[in-house]
C-alpha cells in the first residue's frame, strides 16, 4: 500500500510540472519581437522585424508589407496618439526603425509619406514612384512635409540651406555626402541618428549616420531657411 502512495504521488507530481512547463511556453511566446529574413526584392529595414501584438489580437503586423497610406496633409502638425494604448500600428513600426519610444513617434504627415514612399526605386533624374534619386526625394519630402520649396540637386540645395552642427540636427533638417565627388548625396534626418533617403542601392530607406559608409562620407548638414 505505501508503494502505491508513493507511486501515485511521483505520477501527480509529473503531471503537474509538465502543465505548467507547457502554460510557460505559451505565456512566453505572447508579445514577441521577431526577426525573420527579408524575402528576394523586398526592401530592406535596419532590423528585420514583425511584430506580434499582445492584447489577443489575430492580425500580425508585418513592417515588410507596404501599404497605402496618406497623411492628413489639410491639418498641419496632425499628430498621433502619445497615448502607447491608443498608438497607430505605423507609430509601432517607424518607432522600431527609428529606436524611439512609440509615443514619441507623433508626426502623421512625415510617417504617411515615409511609408507610401518606403521602397521606392532608385532612377537617377527619376521624380515619381517607378523611380527616383535622392535630391528629388528630399525636395518632395520637404514640399509634401514641411512645406518648403527646395532646388532640385543636392548641391543647390546645400547652397541653399543654412550649415548646422551635427549635434544640433533636428527632425526636417538635410544631411550631406560626398559618395561620387563633393556633395552628392543628400537625405532627410529623422531623429536618433536615422535619416531617410533615396539610396542607389536599395531605393528609399532608412539609414544611420553612424554606418561606417555614411560616417566616411559625411560632408555636414543644414536647415532650410
Amino acid at each position: 500500500m505505501r508503494t502505491f502512495v508513493k507511486n501515485f504521488l511521483y505520477i501527480l507530481a509529473c503531471g503537474i510540472f509538465l502543465t505548467s512547463c507547457a502554460a510557460s511556453r505559451t505565456a512566453s511566446t505572447s508579445g514577441t519581437v521577431e526577426r525573420k529574413p527579408v524575402p528576394d526584392g523586398q526592401p530592406r529595414f535596419l532590423e528585420n522585424i514583425t511584430i506580434r501584438p499582445v492584447h489577443g489580437r489575430d492580425e500580425t503586423v508585418n513592417i515588410h508589407a507596404t501599404r497605402n497610406i496618406r497623411a492628413n496633409k489639410s491639418i498641419p502638425g496632425s499628430s498621433y496618439s502619445t497615448d502607447i494604448e491608443k498608438s497607430h500600428d505605423l507609430q509601432f513600426k517607424y518607432a522600431i526603425l527609428m529606436e524611439k519610444p512609440v509615443e514619441s513617434v507623433t508626426n502623421e504627415r512625415l510617417i504617411g509619406f515615409l511609408e507610401n514612399w518606403y521602397g521606392t526605386p532608385y532612377r537617377y533624374g527619376g521624380e515619381d514612384r517607378k523611380g527616383i534619386d535622392c535630391s528629388a526625394f528630399s525636395a518632395l519630402l520637404m514640399d509634401s512635409v514641411y512645406g518648403f520649396r527646395l532646388p532640385r540637386t543636392a548641391r543647390s540645395q546645400y547652397s541653399a540651406c543654412i550649415r548646422i552642427k551635427k549635434e544640433q540636427l533636428q527632425q526636417g533638417d538635410l544631411v550631406f555626402f560626398n559618395t561620387t565627388g563633393g556633395i552628392s548625396h543628400v537625405g532627410v534626418y529623422l531623429d536618433n541618428n536615422k535619416f531617410v533617403h533615396a539610396s542607389a542601392s536599395s531605393g528609399v530607406m532608412i539609414s544611420d549616420l553612424n554606418d561606417s559608409y555614411f560616417r566616411r562620407r559625411y560632408i555636414g548638414a543644414a536647415r532650410v531657411r
